[in-house]
């Protein structure tokens, strides 16, 4: 009786906060969510996400525009990088309305393997995934300059291969995008292949053990190692035995 009443509690409090918010003005739910963040007694993702999936809830009736006017406050003024893409994931029209412009838009500025890995993994993979962005946007950050951009488009193609997340598996389209970047050695690059190549290795093992083969002069030791241990072992790093 008691969880009941707090549910009915938590239900009204949200009904009331959802019929004060005014859905035309970014700058001020910007804030507000900024206020609550900073707030937390203790600064972590989950509590993040807590209030996060609360504002889930109080923007679902808002229109993409919106949306995307909130991510870009968020963005500009607060820097809340992975609640913004979350909020976008979550949120139905506005993430069928992604497209190009604003994929580049709001990875924008990425410069962690953290911010790249939310953005490509919650927004961009999942995109591509729901045919909403061609290939040939993923092939153009994999030539950037930008070593982010290049971990994005590598880090992309786990949506397409996580069966978990609607994945089905394309070997097609990841091999090709690991051809383009077979050669990169930065650290960030070469871990994300590792990554996608141990993704696929569930749909196709063969096709993966092909390619480690056919690039074998070329592949950083760290790509080879760990994605021939999944390939035998089923693991990246197997502990070794004592004794």
């Amino acid at each position: 009786m008691t969880d009941r009443l707090a549910k009915i509690g938590i239900f009204q409090n949200l009904l009331r906060d959802t019929q004060l918010f005014d859905l035309n003005d970014a700058r001020s739910i910007a804030s507000e969510i900024d206020s609550e963040i900073r707030a937390l007694p203790i600064q972590n993702t989950p509590n993040g996400r807590s209030i996060r999936r609360r504002y889930t809830q109080l923007v679902k009736h808002a229109k993409s525009e919106f949306m995307f006017n909130l991510a870009r406050e968020l963005l500009e003024h607060y820097g809340h990088r992975w609640l913004v893409y979350e909020l976008i994931h979550a949120h139905r029209a506005a993430f069928q309305s992604i497209g190009e412009n604003e994929l580049e838009e709001f990875g924008r500025g990425m410069n962690s393997w953290w911010s790249v890995d939310s953005f490509a993994r919650t927004l961009a993979g999942p995109a591509w995934l729901n045919g909403q962005v061609p290939d040939t946007l993923f092939h153009k950050w994999a030539h950037s300059e930008d070593r982010w951009w290049r971990r994005a488009a590598i880090v992309s193609t786990v949506a397409l291969n996580v069966r978990s997340q609607g994945g089905g598996g394309d070997v097609p389209r990841t091999l090709e995008l690991c051809r383009l970047l077979v050669g990169d050695h930065d650290d960030m690059v070469v871990k994300a292949m590792s990554w996608a190549l141990r993704e696929l290795v569930i749909h196709d093992p063969n096709a993966v053990d092909r390619f480690l083969k056919e690039y074998e002069n070329i592949l950083a030791s760290r790509i080879k190692r760990e994605v021939r241990n999944k390939l035998s072992v089923g693991l990246k790093n197997p502990r070794r035995k004592s004794g």
